[in-house]
């Protein structure tokens, strides 16, 4: 697919952004959502409010539709006396229209934003991955951790 374009989500693009993400969802089979638009702007709010610790990188094509997303959720963490800054990011919501996929632009943005927390000087990505999408972390360097644990403390409708 040519002329797409990988880059930080401007301002305006939020609203595409959060109809990514209902997709996503309807996508993965949930149910009872509720309103599409009051959730678009509900969303919009918390990516405005919430710019220090999460950033977001669309998929664009040429028309300037957004077509794809990925969002790099910043921590910060404890310090220790040699490293006094540390932050890490999770890699999250990476979604590309149906019709758009299988050529790459998955990984590419997965690429970009691992670029990304690079330039950020994080220490480590994580990521949450659905089955069909592991390979394409494995390509870009994501290991299985037999360290990283994790507990569930909220229901079902939290995630």
């Amino acid at each position: 697919m040519e002329n797409i374009g990988i880059r930080p989500a401007r301002p305006g693009e939020l609203p595409a952004v959060a109809r990514l993400r209902w997709d996503w969802l309807v996508e993965n089979g949930a149910e009872d959502l509720g309103e599409r638009e009051e959730f678009v702007r509900q969303f919009v709010a918390w990516a405005r409010e919430n710019t220090a610790s999460h950033r977001c990188m669309v998929v664009v094509r040429a028309d300037a539709v957004v077509i794809g997303m990925a969002w790099l959720a910043v921590v910060q963490r404890v310090p220790t006396p040699r490293a006094p800054r540390r932050a890490s990011g999770d890699l999250q919501c990476v979604y590309v229209l149906p019709d758009a996929r299988d050529g790459g632009l998955g990984g590419r943005l997965i690429q970009a934003v691992l670029d990304g927390a690079r330039e950020l000087g994080l220490e480590r990505v994580t990521v949450h991955s659905t089955p069909r999408a592991i390979p394409a972390y494995a390509r870009r360097g994501f290991q299985e951790s037999p360290r990283l644990l994790q507990a569930r403390v909220a229901g079902p409708g939290a995630g």
